[in-house]
């Protein structure tokens, strides 16, 4: 099959919760983590078997433990999945347990770690999905549904956005955000449809685009909504330097069963690299089932990636990831996964390829559909918070009992992933279980709050730190 080395080579407005709405102070509902109940206490040692005891609250969950639903979550809790806990092919049928969305309940709120506080940032938006923080402070949303990017200000810094306008429409299924040239005065706003890249004229404080956008990169395979495939987001970031234009593609399919979905595929499941103009492209990596979320590390430059494995092969397979992502790399999509794991769909093919499967860094409960990544730059939250990574789980379908729903937040040593992940943001469905947000995207404010973006709830939530290990941007 020619598809793996040819590629390879081949180089109604809505309402804010300020500005558009009044909102008094006692409107905005706060949910402090110092008062963690002794119920979201003891979530940190049930499982799925009965809520059996496993581990004790602060420790990690391995082995079983780790593999729970969204009834062991809770703020603090602590997961090391390896490939030690893959389970067997079909071990359990293949569930379509789709999430319906519900009214967030009066005075429901997510749930955070003790000493943050989380609160409304902006509410009233139509299916918010990735976004980015402008240098001057300024947040770019994409409402991809509604086809366009909006940007959201908070003028007086009372961590409520006041100003909200449409920056541009009649886009197509917006998502990747980046700026141009990076650092504190760029001169485009880059834009990541689901066919294209384009780019609008930026600077500073702009809050509509001043001219007509520039295509960039125009033969990105686009499209697809379908259940277990047909992924349609493309995310772009920028080199640390500046010099290189990463975009990622998801799979068309879920795992290229069809002959006929091989043609399709040739230009998917991976990530490009292009110079900032758009030319001189590279596949950076490949067989990477669905890369929503890219980032740059800032101090490192690596490039990271949250990806959503593939559907069909049972409750526990197969783990999302986070990773940071090896220039060449394969990654196993669509013949294997988590190293030279062979998919039972594509039996016998390809052996030459096994040894070449990179394990990624950090795996994840199955299906919990990790989307958005970003890392922690900002210098109010505790110290060891610095330079680690966070992802959101925007929740799974393919499982019988449901996982995600849910911000994670990724420890790093010395720059590289210790292969532990924490529950930082849950609460997200009610005691029946029912659904009432799903957490797509995060990025760091210019005070250093965490934004989390919701399209369940059409809400971007600011998540603030009160703590006595708090720092200011002067320490």
């Amino acid at each position: 099959m020619k598809y793996s080395m040819r590629s390879i080579n081949r180089g109604g407005r809505p309402l804010f919760v300020a500005g558009l709405i009044l909102v008094t102070a006692a409107a905005v509902v706060s949910c402090v983590g110092a008062m963690q109940s002794t119920q979201q206490r003891a979530a940190t040692s049930r499982v799925e078997t009965g809520g059996e005891a496993k581990s004790a609250p602060g420790s990690v969950l391995t082995g079983e433990a780790a593999l729970g639903d969204w009834t062991t979550d809770a703020p603090g809790v602590r997961r090391r999945i390896t490939t030690a806990e893959l389970a067997v092919p079909y071990a359990t049928e293949s569930a379509r347990n789709f999430a319906r969305v519900v009214p967030r309940p009066e005075g429901a709120m997510p749930k955070v770690p003790a000493g943050f506080k989380v609160e409304m940032f902006a509410t009233g938006l139509s299916k918010p999905r990735q976004a980015q923080t402008a240098p001057n402070g300024d947040i770019f949303v994409a409402e991809s549904e509604a086809n366009r990017v909006r940007v959201l200000r908070d003028a007086d810094g009372d961590g409520q956005a006041e100003v909200s306008e449409i920056f541009a429409e009649g886009l197509r299924q917006p998502f990747g955000i980046a700026f141009y040239p990076v650092g504190n005065k760029p001169q485009y706003v880059y834009i990541a449809n689901t066919d294209s890249v384009i780019r609008f004229p930026y600077k500073a404080g702009d809050t509509k685009a001043s001219g007509a956008s520039e295509v960039i990169v125009s033969n990105v395979s686009g499209g697809g909504r379908l259940a277990g495939g047909g992924h349609w987001t493309r995310d772009i970031a920028f080199s640390k330097d500046g010099k290189k234009l990463y975009l990622s593609v998801g799979s068309k399919s879920n795992v290229m069963e069809k002959a006929e979905d091989e043609p399709i595929e040739e230009r998917r499941a991976r990530i490009f690299e292009y110079t900032p103009d758009g030319k001189n492209e590279r596949v950076f990596a490949y067989g990477i089932r669905n890369p929503v979320g890219i980032a740059v590390h800032p101090e490192t430059g690596d490039l990271w990636t949250s990806v959503n494995e593939r559907d069909g092969l049972g409750d526990h397979l197969v783990p999302d990831y986070v990773t940071r992502v090896q220039s060449g790399g394969f990654y196993g999509w669509p013949w294997y996964y988590i190293g030279g794991n062979q998919d039972p769909r594509h039996k016998g093919k390809h052996p030459e390829l096994k040894d070449k499967v990179i394990v990624p860094d950090v795996l994840l409960q199955s299906h919990s559909a990790s989307l958005g990544m970003t890392f922690y730059t900002g210098r109010q939250f505790p110290r060891e918070y610095q330079m680690e990574a966070f992802a959101a789980e925007h929740g799974s379908w393919n499982r019988a009992r449901r996982t995600g729903y849910k911000v994670v937040r990724v420890p790093l040593k010395n720059n590289r992933a210790t292969g532990e992940y924490e529950d930082f943001m849950t609460g997200f469905l009610t005691a029946g279980g029912e659904v009432w947000g799903r957490p797509v995207a995060v990025t760091v404010a210019r005070d250093g709050a965490l934004l989390v973006t919701d399209d369940g709830s059409n809400t971007v939530w600011r998540i603030s730190y009160g703590g006595s290990k708090g720092r200011t941007a002067a320490e």
